[in-house]
């Protein structure tokens, strides 16, 4: 996978969750978004201060996320 350069993870912003590029929008909102029929584009209208890279990437992140194992430290 390449370098994922506009997810960011800042405890001060929106309680530490993955966000796009330090703004105050999480990959959750993008990927729930998307899940419930908005296009891009639309996301776009509604988020000006995004591009359209930071959606992919936002999606990227996600599906990297899910496929990882968590394994409790014993």
């Amino acid at each position: 996978m390449k370098q994922l350069t506009r997810i960011t993870m800042n405890s001060n912003v929106m309680g530490g969750k993955p966000c796009i590029r330090g703004l105050r929008v999480t990959v959750g909102t993008i990927v729930g978004l998307m899940a419930s029929g908005h296009s891009p584009a639309t996301i776009l209208q509604a988020y000006p201060y995004l591009e359209e890279a930071d959606i992919y990437e936002a999606l990227a992140y996600a599906a990297w996320r899910v496929e990882e194992i968590e394994m409790p430290l014993i």
